[in-house]
């Protein structure tokens, strides 16, 4: 046993969990912790320019980091609020992040304290726990307690808060003999994974949708080896995009009402039996369950038992973590196929490769000012195999889903039910700080790029380099699109006559903010491109400007104002504004008379 300030004990438990990075800014209510990482030199800091943007700091650096879990630290009152944004993303997407506060003196709490605020209650609706820790003798446990909450069962994020004089109070505590507490994770019985397959073997058009349960669990290897041994093609969802690579013969498309592809759709559509794990049956990418469910029988299985049941009832349901359950679908799976009862898959997963190859839309756009189909285009071409992608909300993020190359777990960083505006380019931020050898590029709009474009200058002070693509159409544009729905086209422009920008620079003066000036008075650096020729070699150069000078490298695309991206009300009405790119020699009706869209 050994005599030590609780923030001490706290700092040590941390170090024990394998906490070796934290985001934050310090404050006088969480200083004592701060000095306790001062002494240590054991876990590294990365100074935020927002509370919030250290949040989706701690969310980037989770989501690619495999096993490792992100800290955000922020001072009392403001502190703390600032980051409910990252922790509500965080647990919407079962994102494992531990937020950390400052608190006034436990004799003050009720007294209106400067900075006293209630965050344990501000913070509960969107934390799997969250605690104002009122005794020193408790600050250890409490975070041997959150690291098992974080990592039991469903993954999500905990705030602990922590009162200055509970930080400063001596306490005794054995360091040498902590253990982590171990994890639970409810894994299926054989029984159960039987069933399930005996439910698979009678379909006739199989499917596996694979949600992002299945990246948090690290099973994407064991998803491709139960598709493979069993014929059936895989529709991955947003969260889950990357489990099975893009090129695979059995990765059937996306699907959904915006991040989708048409193939995705029409292959989803003309399926009869759907094995969901580790999904929640998100609304973008069912739309009605009408629709969803009609003519198709479910297995859904998914680590919390909630999930079971919420959004619409299956015909079965499994309560597993997603490794657990696939280790036992593939191992089942093997004797069924060495016993010769597993059925030719071979003509329907033909098909749904033929819809794969036929069913595109169009990106080749020379259009001046650019389309951003294009944009998503030449990045395909740009950036090599294992890059990883950073991406938010908007048509942007629509736009990626429908046209980006995906070929690996952890490859997509995405936050998908939340959507905060900003989120990009902290979290890209984090993902560096989780793996600085991967090249990492962050696609953006440009009025999500302005709401934390300060947290560039975290990037130039801790030289975390990526490559950040701002496609500039100069308008909210989603909120542009669905306001279409009410004839109206209201407080979305973001354009405005610069004056700093000379009249002479081809109409950029009407797009209002002047990224280029901004980016690098942040210390970082950037590249405009007006022309779609000069895509490629733009991305190229910023990827050697970012390897060189190590900063982020802002790539500006100027977009036309206007573009309607595919996006419809239900799987089978999806509107495609622009042109299909459509591969059958007879076109559309091609398809139709092959079966390929029904």
């Amino acid at each position: 046993m050994a005599k030590m300030k609780a923030a001490l004990a706290a700092v040590l438990v941390m170090e024990k969990e394998g906490v070796t990075q934290a985001f934050g800014v310090p404050g006088a209510a969480i200083n004592p912790l701060y000095a306790a990482m001062r002494e240590r030199q054991s876990i590294a800091h990365i100074l935020a320019r927002h509370v919030e943007g250290a949040s989706h700091m701690a969310e980037g650096y989770s989501r690619a980091a495999a096993g490792n879990i992100g800290v955000c630290i922020g001072t009392s009152g403001p502190g703390g609020t600032d980051m409910i944004t990252g922790l509500y993303s965080a647990i919407a997407d079962s994102i494992p992040i531990l937020c950390i506060t400052g608190q006034a003196p436990r004799a003050r709490l009720h007294k209106e304290d400067f900075q006293a605020v209630d965050i344990e209650s501000i913070s509960k609706p969107v934390t799997k726990w969250s605690c104002t820790v009122r005794e020193p003798g408790q600050l250890p446990r409490a975070f041997q307690q959150a690291f098992h909450v974080m990592r039991s069962g469903r993954p999500g994020p905990v705030l602990l808060d922590l009162p200055f004089d509970v930080q400063m109070a001596e306490i005794e505590f054995d360091i040498d003999t902590y253990e982590p507490l171990p994890v639970y994770k409810p894994a299926a019985t054989r029984k159960q994974i039987d069933k399930a397959l005996d439910m698979l073997c009678k379909a006739e058009r199989p499917l596996i949708v694979a949600g992002g349960g299945i990246i948090n669990a690290d099973a994407s290897d064991l998803l491709v080896e139960l598709a493979e041994l069993t014929g059936v093609p895989v529709i991955p969802t947003l969260m889950g995009w990357g489990s099975i690579p893009d090129d695979h013969p059995l990765m059937a498309g996306m699907v959904g009402l915006q991040t989708s592809h048409r193939y995705g759709n029409a292959t989803m559509l003309a399926s009869d039996f759907v094995i969901g794990i580790g999904n929640r049956w998100a609304n973008r990418h069912t739309g009605s369950t009408e629709v969803y469910c009609k003519g198709r029988t479910f297995v859904h299985v998914d680590i919390e038992p909630t999930q079971i049941g919420r959004v619409f009832t299956p015909d079965y349901g499994i309560v597993s973590d997603a490794k657990a359950a696939l280790t036992l679908f593939v191992a089942a799976a093997r004797e069924r196929k060495a016993n010769g009862t597993l059925p030719d898959r071979s003509d329907w997963a033909f098909r749904c490769a033929e819809r794969k190859r036929l069913m595109h839309r169009k990106t080749h756009y020379d259009n001046v000012p650019i389309k951003p189909q294009r944009v998503y285009e030449e990045i395909n071409k740009a950036f090599p195999r294992d890059t990883i992608y950073v991406s938010n909300i908007g048509l942007s993020q629509i736009a990626a889903g429908q046209f980006l190359q995906i070929y690996g777990p952890r490859q997509w960083i995405n936050c998908g039910q939340a959507g905060p505006l900003g989120w990009s380019m902290p979290a890209a931020l984090g993902v560096v700080a989780a793996d600085p050898s991967r090249t990492v590029v962050a696609i953006t709009g440009d009025y999500d790029f302005q709401f934390l474009m300060e947290e560039l200058a975290v990037g130039a002070q801790f030289n975390l380099p990526y490559v950040h693509v701002l496609v500039n159409n100069s308008y909210l544009g989603l909120i542009r699109q669905s306001q279409r729905g009410f004839e109206m086209d209201f407080c979305v422009q973001l354009a405005f006559d610069n004056i700093n920008v000379p009249e002479s620079e081809d109409n950029l003066r009407s797009y209002g903010v002047d990224h280029v000036a901004v980016v690098q008075g942040l210390g970082c650096k950037a590249l405009r491109v007006k022309d779609p020729s000069k895509i490629q070699d733009a991305l190229k150069q910023a990827r050697v400007l970012a390897a060189q000078h190590r900063v982020p490298v802002v790539v500006e695309i100027i977009l036309e104002k206007v573009t309607n991206i595919a996006m419809g009300t239900e799987i089978d009405k999806v509107n495609e504004f622009e042109d299909i790119d459509c591969r059958h020699p007879e076109g559309i009706k091609g398809l139709e008379l092959a079966g390929l869209l029904e």
